[in-house]
């Protein structure tokens, strides 16, 4: 992805904050959310890296974590610092720059906006910022496809794909690999796959 898709993909979310929110905001997911915290230990720091309307970050707070919430889309960014009542950042994922700061880094929906060459450098950066035998969450559309799709970037995931890129990077175990259905009314027939890894 260049300067112009990223453009366009934070374009896309900027336009598109309100019907966003509101698809998004109050989805129940706390099954996937669980999974996660249960990795982490009590308390834990948080990341949420590319935080949309704030949902997740809410449901940490609420559950006694620590959450720092960032998003590249200003408009997001306001709509979540609304919605959970902290300052909510502006950046882009490559801007990441922090040694050991977080227990875990939550990427839902977030990091599938990166081509290959950019994910590779960001799960990096995860690495990095992620403390001794940190966690990470993160979700891509199920399959093959890279490119522009309904105006935003998109690289997708399936099984092989993820495990040749982690193989490659070596700084992430993969600790569970699975797939679920799109919780969004009348989009059950898409597929996600999700992720937990663990520092190496």
């Amino acid at each position: 992805m260049n300067s112009t898709t990223t453009d366009q993909t934070l374009e896309y979310y900027d336009k598109n904050a309100d019907a966003f929110t509101s698809s998004t905001q109050t989805l129940e997911f706390c099954e996937t959310q669980n999974v996660f915290l249960k990795c982490l230990p009590l308390r834990a720091s948080i990341l949420d890296f590319g935080c949309g309307a704030g949902r997740d970050t809410k449901y940490f707070q609420e559950h006694g974590y620590q959450v720092t919430a960032v998003d590249g889309s200003a408009e997001l960014c306001r709509a979540a610092s609304e919605y959970t009542g902290i300052p909510v950042k502006q950046m882009l994922f490559q801007d990441l720059d922090c040694k050991e700061c977080y227990d875990g880094i939550w990427a839902c929906s977030s990091i599938l906006h990166l081509s290959m060459d950019e994910l590779k450098s960001v799960f990096i950066k995860m690495c990095e910022a992620l403390k001794p035998e940190g966690i990470v969450y993160a979700s891509f559309k199920y399959g093959l496809y890279e490119g522009m799709r309904n105006g935003r970037y998109f690289t997708d995931m399936n099984e092989q794909r993820i495990d040749k890129l982690m193989k490659e990077l070596d700084v992430f175990s993969i600790c569970r690999m699975w797939i679920t259905s799109d919780i969004r009314p009348g989009r059950g027939e898409e597929k996600w796959l999700n992720l937990i890894l663990q520092k190496k």
